[in-house]
């Protein structure tokens, strides 16, 4: 008897893997201002072994005598340049000048050449504004005006951006308005509007107060302390341009919003599934109230920033326009020690009004003043940078260079030159209080060369950082907002090229002005 063997299992095929994918490539992503300073310091301190040692003499104020360039001896040994890099960040915050031989060392006697005093005075403000915005005043009082103006469509978009054109120009108010696109995208699109109109009130509200500064603290207060100039030095301009450029950006917004009300089609980024709906229901909201503690709190504010443009504008010479004028005895000439002691004394007093309690008031001043310590940072190492080139020698070198340039040249189109150079540089370094700790010790002597003011050497320096960060992708103003309002980085430069070419225009045409003033 013969068995029959059981049959073969089944093949079951093989399963095969899928393919995998190959990982995503990595996005290149532009290095953080520190990131560049710090490529900067070793960049420069490389090419002072290069750059020869040499001095100009200098007047009884200090200032290089033009013409006076000679070539010394570099007195330093790799120790010691190697120890100035070391301390470069150390001497950038609070290295003291020796008044015989020049170098700047922490450990020397001297006038301090460090930016201690700019470093504090930027945590001051920053924990002010934490404990200011900690209240919810002013984010109330934005939406409540915002809501009040909700049917006057145009009323409502220039009144967004004056007041933001507004704290732009006298505290630095920028990435703050990342968090006002909740409020503002809705209440453009419930007017027929879309939403390049809330990023225009946005970004360029407040970047065309940024750029026209009249006090702000990180950049004129930066840059004037760099210039060794008062912080008021140059308001009268600075205000005029402001004033201009802000009507002028204003109604450019207000031109687009109303022809696209009128034709939707017009809009550049379109709308999303759900925009056009929303103009039906967005008079629906509840009107933010405004209590008694947000309106103090608000009155507050607006009195501790006219305290300190009062505090730091020279009147005398404001009023009478001689720059050698004999202060008037009301005067209060104030400067960065001061205003750091004025901000954290307002912080605390509005602490105290809105009742927040010690731990409270304690850990919002210090969470402002975390805030703010990257600005601060970038500050102190770009001061270190110019530690190591005044420690080398090599900045009257650099300067000696540059001197033959600017002889013969026009003031008004000297200043322009000035705005033009610092344009990629605002692109390289995109944090204002770095871009000018880093650049103004050379620009400053160099308007004097140039028979120009240091004042308008600020207004151009400012003008150029200001009007760069109004476009440029390395600011987390630009790209978050217009990620927030879901419109596409590629249409807000096509909306906004028009107008940067105007206040490019506008810009050279002030800075011409202010020359021959």
């Amino acid at each position: 008897m013969t068995t029959t063997p059981p049959p073969a299992p089944p093949q079951i095929p093989a399963v095969q893997a899928p393919p995998e994918e190959p990982p995503p490539a990595k996005k290149f992503s532009f290095p953080s201002a520190l990131t560049v300073l710090a490529v900067v310091t070793v960049a420069i301190w490389l090419l002072a072994f290069l750059v020869p040692a040499g001095q100009y003499d200098r007047n009884d104020s200090g200032a290089p005598v033009a013409g006076t360039y000679h070539r010394v001896e570099g007195t330093q040994s790799f120790t010691d340049r190697l120890n100035d890099l070391f301390l470069s960040p150390v001497n950038g915050l609070y290295g003291l000048q020796d008044p015989k031989t020049g170098q700047v060392g922490p450990t020397f006697s001297g006038d301090l050449y460090g930016s201690a005093g700019v470093f504090l005075f930027v945590l001051a403000i920053g924990a002010f504004i934490t404990v200011v915005f900690a209240t919810g005043a002013l984010d109330r009082g934005i939406a409540r005006l915002a809501h009040r103006l909700r049917n006057r469509g145009a009323l409502l978009i220039a009144a967004v951006m004056v007041v933001f054109s507004i704290l732009g120009t006298v505290e630095g108010f920028a990435e703050e308005t990342l968090g006002f696109y909740g409020l503002l995208v809705p209440m453009m699109l419930a007017l027929g509007y879309d939403r390049m109109v809330a990023v225009g009130a946005s970004i360029l509200g407040a970047g065309v107060g940024v750029m026209c500064s009249t006090v702000n603290p990180f950049a004129t207060g930066v840059a004037s302390s760099a210039a060794d100039i008062s912080l008021g030095d140059g308001i009268g301009l600075r205000f005029l341009m402001w004033i201009v450029l802000t009507t002028v950006t204003v109604l450019y917004v207000i031109r687009y919003a109303r022809r696209v009300q009128k034709d939707p089609s017009k809009s550049i980024c379109g709308f999303l599934p759900g925009d056009r709906e929303q103009k039906a229901t967005g008079d629906e909201e509840v009107e933010p109230e405004l209590t008694g503690l947000h309106k103090t709190v608000l009155v507050l504010l607006v009195l501790v920033f006219a305290f300190m443009i009062f505090s730091v504008v020279p009147w005398s010479s404001a009023l009478t326009g001689k720059a050698d004028a004999t202060p008037y005895a009301w005067e209060l000439d104030w400067s960065f020690a001061q205003l750091a002691a004025l901000f954290i004394c307002a912080a605390v007093l509005i602490g105290l009004v809105a009742r927040m309690g010690e731990a409270k008031l304690s850990s919002t001043i210090i969470q402002g003043a975390a805030d703010f310590i990257s600005p601060a940072l970038v500050i102190m190492l770009a001061r270190g940078v110019t530690v190591i080139m005044n420690n080398s020698k090599i900045t009257d070198t650099v300067l000696h260079s540059i001197e033959g340039v600017v002889k013969g040249t026009s003031s008004g189109i000297f200043a322009i030159i000035v705005f033009l150079v610092n344009l990629p540089l605002a692109f390289l370094i995109p944090s204002t209080s770095g871009h000018a700790t880093l650049t103004m010790p050379i620009l400053a002597p160099l308007a004097d060369f140039a028979g120009v003011s240091r004042a308008l050497m600020v207004t151009a320096w400012q003008s150029a950082s200001g009007w760069m960060n109004l476009w440029v992708p390395t600011t987390a103003v630009t790209i978050g907002g217009v990620a927030l309002a879901k419109v596409g980085y590629d249409k807000y430069l096509r909306f906004v090229w028009p107008l940067l070419g105007i206040l490019f225009v506008l810009i050279c045409g002030f800075l011409a002005l202010g020359a021959a003033m």
